[in-house]
Order: structure tokens, then sequence, then C-alpha cells
């Protein structure tokens, strides 16, 4: 028999034990014991299967409000990056921030700011604007996002890749595993250019991904240059 102060709470409080899962397997199990094998209770094998249903969508809530967060924590990065992109007064200052404070709050390893020219990027002018800005020749930012293959473009470009080559990000090549590439048009008698954040992490960019936080901040970017280019 059961004592009888706790028989006395539980009459007090049935509902505590609907609310408990565990308590609530042990006794449907006895009761099914009870029975005996030659009887099928189907209230039990119902209640099974809600149990099942219930914990899927326990799951699916749990995963909602992560990826609810992550997106809120995506945005306010970019918000963040935004305003810092837009607070420098000249052009080498304004290279300098997405080398620096702009990178380290989109969490990035490497940003390169690429412009196609018919100048050289050997003249002392350009050197003289840092390592995030790279001058191609007329051509490469199409040829860089389709990567020799037969490909529509599109205004943002997400992959997990080896570089090729050093010529774009220079020293950091050997260890950048994923980039988003962004298509920049500067306007009506202008070459087009390229932004391209580059990840260490192989994850941090994937096909898969969203690009509306990076097609919003490409547009910042893009009416941000045509200021400078004017």
């Amino acid at each position: 028999m059961i004592e009888q102060d706790m028989r006395d709470r539980i009459l007090a409080e049935p509902e505590s034990l609907l609310e408990d899962q565990d308590v609530m397997r042990a006794l449907i199990a006895a009761n099914e014991r009870a029975m005996g094998s030659n009887i099928v209770d189907l209230r039990g094998i119902a209640m099974e299967r809600l149990e099942i249903r219930l914990d899927r969508l326990e799951d699916t809530h749990r995963s909602v409000i992560a990826a609810a967060y992550e997106n809120l924590a995506g945005t306010n990065q970019v918000h963040r990056a935004i305003l810092q992109m837009l607070d420098p007064l000249n052009f080498e200052a304004f290279l300098q921030s997405l080398g620096g404070e702009v990178m380290q709050t989109l969490r990035l390893d490497c940003i390169r700011l690429v412009l196609e020219s018919v100048q050289s990027a050997d003249d002392p002018a350009l050197r003289k604007l840092g390592d995030v800005l790279y001058v191609a020749e007329p051509g490469f930012v199409a040829d860089y996002i389709a990567a020799g293959r037969n490909v529509s473009l599109r205004p943002v470009t997400l992959r997990q890749v080896v570089p090729a080559s050093d010529a774009l990000y220079g020293d950091r090549a050997g260890w950048i595993r994923s980039e988003a590439l962004m298509r920049l048009d500067f306007g009506k008698g202008r070459l087009p250019g390229m932004l391209v954040l580059g990840a260490e992490d192989p994850h941090h960019f994937k096909p898969t991904q969203g690009t509306d936080l990076l097609s919003f901040f490409a547009a910042v970017f893009e009416r941000t240059m045509r200021r400078w280019l004017s």
C-alpha cells in the first residue's frame, strides 16, 4: 500500500502525475503488465504515438527558435558592419575600416574589394591603399565567379573553395576555405566590381544558405562605392 502522506499528496494534486512523463510511462507499463499479454491496450499504443509526435514537435520548435536567434544575430552583425562602413570620411579610411572593424564584426578572415580597371595594379597610388583593394583586368569578376563553368552569374555566390592561386588572397590563400562573392554595379560607363568575403571555416559560407542579408549589405556597399567613385 502507498504511504498515507504520499496518497494524500497525490489525491490533493493529481495534475502533478499527469505532467510527469516518466511517472505516466511507469503507470501505463504497470497497467499493461496487470492486464496480461492476451489483451492489447489501444489507449497505451495511442499515447505512445502521441508522445513520439510531441517529441518531434518539441525538436522542431527548438530548431525554429535556434534558427530565429541565429538570423537575429546575423542581422545585428550586418547592421553594425554597415554603420562602421559609413563612418569614414575618405576612401583610404574606408578601405582600412573594411579590413579592420568591419571584418572583425562579420567574423571573417579576409575581405577583398575587386575593381576591374585598365590601370595597372602596380600604380603607386593604388599600392598606397592597402591589401583590401585588388585591381584586376576587365572580365576578372565574371571569370572568378564562374570558375570555368558555363553558369549564369548571381548577385551573391556562396561556396566552399580552396583557392587555386594566391593572386586574390595573397598570403592568406593557404587557409581560406569558403567565400561569399558579391557582384557590384557601379553605374553606367563603369566597369563592374566584386566584394569578396573569405573565411577559414569551410562551413561559414555554403550554397544552401540564404543570401538576403548579404544582398542588402552589397546594395549598401555598392551605393557607398558610387559616392567614392564620383
